[in-house]
């Protein structure tokens, strides 16, 4: 039976988390297993200690090696569209700061994340250590999916692609989602929700706009694109 994770406290952190849940509420944040993870993952240890007054304000944030800690709100939307239960297998294509893996397993999801940029990965790991969050992560690209551990019950990419790449799809279960964001590079993206309905069918969902750093890789955008 799943059982999150207890996580050291402190009352500040633990009142500006309470309001931020708040805020994601009124914003339409409805599924409470969402809510619940957000209120409990201390999204501040994922940013530089200096910075760390940012991190409970509904904004993105930069990380470093050109990257972003993804707003809240769109963490907390993603992970609603993923529909996930305890014990289903995630592929996070995009690991960053780690704070979007923490939120998935705090949810009980078995949360495996590849990420193109190894220093990322390994500032991701020692907060991950710390909270003792039992996740798997990979060095690679991620827009060919992480084919060794394959099929998956959801796969979220956290960076912004030029069209769905084919191969993510063939990695899912039957029934399985895939959310990812698609549009122009520089500028607004629209959410996805894909469903594998069978071997060969799919069932696509759009949302709202969104704005991510471009998804790098063979299925992604290039450096120089």
């Amino acid at each position: 039976m799943f059982k999150r994770p207890n996580f050291p406290e402190n009352p500040k952190p633990a009142g500006l988390r309470n309001k931020l849940v708040k805020e994601l509420k009124a914003k339409g944040i409805s599924s409470p297993a969402v809510l619940d993870a957000i209120a409990h993952v201390p999204r501040h240890l994922f940013f530089p200690s200096d910075f760390e007054n940012f991190a409970y304000r509904d904004a993105a944030f930069p990380i470093g090696n050109g990257q972003t800690i993804s707003q809240p709100y769109t963490v907390a939307f993603q992970s609603q569209l993923l529909q996930i239960f305890p014990g289903q297998k995630v592929l996070e294509i995009g690991t960053g700061s780690g704070y979007q893996a923490a939120v998935l397993s705090t949810m009980g999801a078995e949360v495996h994340s590849i990420e193109l940029i190894k220093a990322l990965v390994i500032s991701a790991n020692k907060v991950l250590k710390i909270l003792d969050i039992p996740m798997k992560t990979y060095v690679g690209d991620g827009t060919l999916g992480l084919p060794s551990q394959k099929p998956f019950d959801a796969i979220i990419v956290t960076a912004g692609a030029p069209s769905v790449p084919e191969t993510l799809i063939k990695q899912l279960k039957i029934n399985g989602r895939l959310v990812i964001p698609v549009g122009d590079e520089q500028n607004i993206q629209k959410m996805y929700r894909i469903t594998r309905t069978s071997l060969t069918e799919t069932k696509t969902e759009v949302f709202g706009d969104f704005k991510f750093v471009p998804l790098l890789g063979e299925n992604g955008w290039t450096m120089n694109s």
